[in-house]
């Protein structure tokens, strides 16, 4: 089951999906005129883009593999 998971790097923080490369990127600022509003707005369009998202139309070249992510030997379910 896919999770959206929150991937922190030297050149950039983000959320992304557990099992694609689909990542979270927003169209503009934080809408709303308080913090909490901007926050909720953001926190919905990010969970709403996420659920929508089709893995297979975000499928991971060689070498994407997410930080602390096990990698599959070829050939086997058996983490390296």
């Amino acid at each position: 089951m896919r999770k959206m998971t929150w991937v922190k790097s030297a050149h950039s923080e983000l959320w992304v999906c557990s099992q694609c490369a689909w990542a979270f990127k927003p169209s503009g600022p934080p809408r709303g005129t308080t913090l909490d509003e901007m926050m909720q707005n953001f926190e919905r369009q990010r969970d709403q883009e996420f659920a929508a998202h089709i893995c297979a139309e975000h499928a991971r070249t060689k070498g994407q593999e997410r930080p602390n992510e096990p990698r599959l030997r070829q050939g086997t379910d058996d983490p390296t």
